[in-house]
């Protein structure tokens, strides 16, 4: 039976039909849905994991015990698995790994570009990468029998474009496979005397598996005209198809590491000129150029974005795009913004007429860097707020108190909480914002372990914030709520001003949940002297048009903000 599938939800798929029992992850864009739509198979166990850390470890453990496991990521989040990552190739993993990587490159909804294929070698790891949806289940099912035929956990790395773009996929039935639990020290405990006995073994099992590379199925031949050939892999092998078409030779690699060395010489040997088109890093070119081959690559093409066609039709061919269309009127600009009735925006609201450095972090609340509110000073990457809050602090303790942290309460809990014990432990005075929306918000509205239900929906413990902070030795925790303008200010510049570290969890859900209900919309009255300080909290639904205020009823919730910015008492709730 064929269905048309988003690539991420193929993958799952793939591992659904492969026998996958444990299946682990922490949303990030763009992997989500490969975790979201698992959770919709009748699968032994899927889960949402504080981290993706943690996420890894589950799928090592459940691999370990004998059960076929999978765990999904975006190419951020392998940063945070690596340490498990690079120990897991020395002890195996007796039952088929699969780790899902997606890249993002062009930065659609991440802080970096980068390419995980070097993470496949720098941690040995067999790595495979599909071109579009079809690939996407075959090839997470094949990497769970690569993953058992060489002991070794295999990534599937993902793009974007692959993930979230669909096409037909032929489906099949569930097969059950399961390995049985040997206890083995030996290979499974990294002592260092046994890691030493490990790593000639991880050798000798990456040579079999550059010879399988060069027989395997997944790197296919395609020979046309041989005056040009092209070395391609994922979604570039789609651009460079559409851009070539047959008048070039294209050798398209699905196993992307270890690379087979004896494939490619051959197909170099064979065609004229030889390029490589790869998004992000010269990884295959390096390669072929560490071989001896002569190859164009980077320096025809670029390190930075997303390819195209027309890009790639320029380059090999010399044939540049047609003349796009000239639009007499320039469309207005669209950048994005919190959602009318954010309670993030109160906060932000707050923290810039305060005037302090706020140290940032990722998720809906990076918004709080755009005009007007005009408030996050630095953003790293997951959890980083804290501790860089702190570190400011400490090197400038002229200003300390003046500094603060804001992160969301998913993303506390993915890697803020060990921040905050540093704080307490050094002695900071740090305070920390927690924006408990009751959400995993800019990934789709995810659950977390702080909404007391797991990734099914089904009840679960909940994490208490206020009795967490308390054991951390947080001498000041204030639960307010961002909605109260003037009263949230008055409690985060009290807070600021103590010597010792403070927690303010801002608590109040995202507009966006099917069980926030606000009543009424806003209205402008005849009393309004457009004075435009309602413009000043930057919602989306109101706006000036050089003459009056408006009110975009579309968009407003009545959330109430604009309200208490206005002096004239000029902007009211509709009766409902």
């Amino acid at each position: 039976m064929k269905k048309l599938m988003l690539g991420n939800h193929a993958v799952a798929r793939g591992a659904y039909e492969a026998g996958v029992k444990v299946a682990s992850a922490y949303p990030g864009t763009p992997s989500t849905e490969i975790m979201e739509y698992m959770a919709t198979l009748p699968c032994p166990h899927v889960e949402w994991a504080p981290n993706e850390k943690v996420a890894l470890e589950t799928a090592i453990g459940s691999a370990m015990g004998g059960g076929r496991s999978v765990c999904a990521m975006k190419h951020v989040g392998l940063n945070v698995a690596a340490d498990p990552l690079f120990t897991a190739t020395y002890t195996g993993v007796n039952a088929g790994l699969l780790i899902c990587v997606a890249d993002d490159p062009g930065m659609h909804s991440s802080q970096n570009e980068q390419d995980s294929r070097n993470y496949a070698k720098a941690s040995k790891a067999i790595m495979l990468e599909p071109s579009d949806s079809q690939e996407c289940l075959s090839f997470a099912k094949e990497a769970f029998a690569i993953s058992e035929k060489f002991d070794l956990p295999v990534i599937l790395r993902l793009t974007t474009r692959v993930s979230h773009s669909q096409s037909l996929v032929e489906v099949g039935e569930r097969e059950e496979a399961e390995k049985e639990y040997v206890k083995n020290p030996m290979k499974n405990v990294m002592m260092p005397a046994m890691a030493k006995r490990r790593h000639p073994v991880l050798e000798e099992i990456l040579k079999d598996a550059s010879v399988y590379s060069d027989t395997s199925t997944l790197n296919k031949v395609e020979y046309n005209d041989t005056k040009i050939g092209v070395i391609t892999s994922g979604i570039c092998y789609q651009y460079a198809k559409e851009a070539l078409g047959d008048k070039v030779s294209y050798l398209k690699l699905g196993m992307v590491y270890p690379l087979c060395d004896n494939l490619i010489k051959e197909f170099a040997s064979k065609v004229e000129k030889l390029y490589v088109i790869e998004e992000l890093d010269p990884f295959f070119e390096e390669h072929i150029k560490a071989m001896g081959i002569e190859v164009t690559g980077k320096d025809a093409f670029t390190l930075i974005g997303e390819y195209s066609a027309d890009m790639i039709k320029e380059v090999v061919l010399g044939e540049k795009r047609a003349e796009s269309v000239k639009v007499e009127e320039s469309a207005p600009m669209r950048p994005p913004v919190l959602c009318a009735g954010c309670p993030h925006r109160g906060t932000f609201y707050a923290l810039s007429s305060l005037g302090l450095r706020v140290c940032g972090d990722i998720g809906c609340y990076t918004l709080g860097t755009l005009e007007p509110l005009s408030s996050v000073d630095a953003c790293v990457c997951m959890g980083a707020s804290i501790g860089l809050a702190h570190g400011m602090d400490k090197a400038n303790p002229e200003v300390s108190g003046k500094t603060v942290a804001v992160l969301g309460d998913s993303t506390f809990i993915h890697s803020g909480i060990t921040g905050l014990i540093n704080v307490v432990y050094n002695k900071g005075n740090s305070t920390v914002i927690i924006l408990d929306n009751s959400i995993t918000g800019m990934t789709g509205h995810q659950d977390n372990p702080l909404t007391g239900k797991t990734i099914r929906g089904e009840a679960a413990p909940q994490v208490d914030l206020v009795k967490l902070c308390e054991a951390i030795g947080v001498p000041n925790i204030r639960v307010a709520d961002p909605f109260d303008l003037k009263g949230f200010k008055a409690v985060v510049k009290e807070e600021v001003s103590k010597k010792e570290p403070s927690v303010i969890i801002a608590q109040r859900p995202c507009a966006l949940l099917k069980s926030v209900k606000y009543e009424g919309k806003m209205t402008v009255t005849s009393d309004c002297v457009k004075c435009k300080m309602c413009l000043k909290i930057g919602c989306p639904a109101i706006s000036f048009d050089g003459e009056k205020i408006n009110i975009d009823k579309t968009q407003c919730n009545g959330c109430g903000y604009c309200a208490q910015l206005c002096a004239k008492k000029a902007l009211k709730k509709e009766e409902a």
